[in-house]
């Protein structure tokens, strides 16, 4: 023969290599099945004979391959072989309510693999490798594995970036949730509630189209602000009780399919947002156990509400408060709603209890603020002009921000403004001779120190030396100091 005839020699060969790699491939999955029926107790039922493609519970392709494990709900105990991600064509995986333990094996590499359930079960460990390479997941479900050993969300998740479904609640996660949530633009549901999470909500929330977030009772709490719900409109569903967040309820009038909302037991301060209580898809809300203030907020009649237990609104039930209630609350929100005052402002009668907050007797109006050296940040909230009683206001010693507001000036028995040792700005505002304003420390607070002609009585304790365009004051020269010198003198005179 030719040489051009040497291929068709050449061809029974190929043809028989390949039958047999393929027959090796069905071989091993048959026995990766076989080690799976026999560490399971009691074996399943229909699974016998030597083809596992008719086992019951069980799919295969045209191959013969295995694509599809349906085992739920079998009361079945034993453990899983550690190999079964040699099973490189499996795209379901259902073993869930179950009693099966050990280590949960690496599904490393299963490429094929779209769904996996393998919550509640007894598994006792999740291996490094388990997420790696699962480029096709859509739902994963880990939760109410009790018994796992302390575990965290890994940064391998990010390639299944079709992932629509996550659950791992009751399984022992702990750590930092990871900031990886700009890699799932498919999530619809997050649940991992009741494990050992820490720190914030992850910035990447931001804009996600999360609609099912369970983030709630965790051992140590997650702490910070929610603000980034805001920005989550697809939001159908949030649990975040039993945490240790903190700051102000956000403005969620962009979740419009918002229908239960459970915020209790954390540490939120400030007002209920109105917009929270016209949410069109709202039924349930919890806002118990936090720090609230302001007015008892009215929900519709068809919302089921849970407002009552731990929180400082004025009153317990929808009404206004008190004006002057209403004034602090303002001031407070300058701040930020700071725990300080959370803790400190509750009821309807500032002057009934209210730390840092002094009455007349006579009248019940406030005459004096004093909140110096209290951590404060934020701005000087112009509502404190509402307060026409107030003598002594005192905000030294904080690292408050911003202007001074004008509104002070209006105060018609104010008598002492002590601002110093803060980061405010701007020009400082004319208040009348009667006003003695302390203003040192403030280092870009206006650009002229404050004279008589300028702001009446006032005083700047800034020395023109530190303030923008002064020049120094020439020493004083005491009777005191002149005799100190002449001692001196003497004493030095005599000495040589």
């Amino acid at each position: 023969m030719g040489e051009d005839n040497k291929p068709f020699y050449r061809l029974p060969f190929l043809l028989l290599s390949i039958f047999h790699l393929v027959s090796v491939v069905i071989s091993d999955d048959a026995f990766v099945m076989n080690k799976l029926a026999a560490s399971l107790k009691p074996t399943p039922s229909g699974w016998s004979g030597s083809d596992p493609c008719k086992w019951t519970g069980v799919n295969c392709d045209s191959n013969h391959r295995i694509t599809a494990i349906n085992l739920a709900s079998r009361s079945l105990s034993g453990t899983l072989p550690s190999d079964l991600n040699q099973l490189s064509q499996l795209q379901i995986l259902s073993l869930q309510n179950n009693i099966i333990s050990g280590p949960l094996p690496s599904l490393a590499n299963l490429t094929n693999l779209e769904e996996a359930f393998l919550d509640r079960n007894n598994f006792t460990s999740v291996p490094l490798s388990f997420f790696v390479g699962l480029e096709s997941l859509q739902v994963l479900s880990l939760g109410e594995n009790y018994n796992l050993a302390p575990w965290s969300i890994p940064l391998d998740l990010v390639q299944s970036s079709s992932l629509v479904t996550f659950y791992a609640s009751k399984a022992n996660v702990v750590g930092m949730i990871p900031d990886i949530f700009r890699s799932f633009p498919n999530l619809q549901s997050l649940r991992l509630s009741y494990n050992r999470l820490t720190g914030p909500l992850p910035p990447s929330f931001n804009g996600s189209n999360i609609q099912n977030l369970w983030l709630n009772n965790q051992d140590y709490g997650l702490s910070g602000t929610i603000e980034v719900l805001g920005t989550m409109a697809q939001l159908t569903q949030v649990w975040l009780q039993g945490n240790k967040l903190s700051g102000l309820i956000p403005d969620l009038s962009a979740c419009t399919s918002l229908f239960d909302l459970q915020l209790r037991d954390n540490q939120f301060t400030g007002v209920v947002p109105t917009t929270l209580m016209s949410l069109p898809s709202l039924l349930n809300v919890s806002l118990s156990n936090n720090k609230l203030m302001g007015s008892f907020p009215e929900f519709n009649s068809n919302v089921q509400a849970i407002i009552g237990g731990i929180n400082n609104f004025c009153n317990l039930k929808p009404g206004s408060c008190d004006s002057q209630v209403t004034a602090l609350i303002a001031v407070a929100g300058g701040f930020g709603y700071p725990m300080t005052l959370a803790d400190a402002w509750d009821g309807n009668d500032p002057c009934h209890g209210w730390r840092f907050i002094t009455c007349d007797t006579k009248n019940k109006n406030v005459t004096v603020i004093n909140l110096a050296k209290q951590h404060l940040s934020g701005k000087i909230s112009p509502a404190i002009a509402n307060l026409t009683s107030l003598r002594d206001l005192f905000l030294n010693d904080n690292n408050l921000t911003g202007p001074i507001p004008d509104a002070l000036t209006t105060l018609p028995q104010l008598r002492v403004l002590d601002l110093s040792n803060n980061n405010l700005t701007g020009k400082i505002p004319a208040f009348p001779e009667r006003v003695t304003v302390s203003i040192s420390g403030n280092a870009l607070l206006g650009h002229n120190s404050i004279s008589s002609e300028e702001g009446g009585g006032s005083t700047d304790t800034l020395s023109s030396a530190n303030s923008p365009g002064g020049s120094p004051k020439s020493p004083s020269f005491s009777p005191a100091i002149f005799a100190g010198t002449v001692v001196v003198l003497v004493f030095h005179v005599l000495r040589f």
